[in-house]
């Protein structure tokens, strides 16, 4: 298998999985120790990725696995 078609699969799949599950970022910004127990607070942000982004990624990886695999 050559390295066009790995990435056309690495595409679909990357979109896929972006579509099924939405992007998040986790950051630990404070954290206090009192004694015996420890409190942490975790941010939450979550990034939303256009459709576009998505369908042009499963586009391109489509191509590439019909057509990476020409030579010219």
């Amino acid at each position: 298998m050559n390295p066009m078609k790995i990435l056309g699969i690495l595409l679909i799949v990357g979109a896929s999985w972006i579509g099924v599950r939405w992007l998040q970022l986790q950051e630990e910004s404070h954290e206090a120790r009192l004694d015996r127990s420890c409190l942490s607070v975790t941010d939450k942000e979550t990034v939303n990725v256009p459709i576009w982004v998505g369908v042009g990624a499963i586009v391109i990886g489509g191509l590439l696995l019909v057509f990476g695999s020409k030579k010219g």
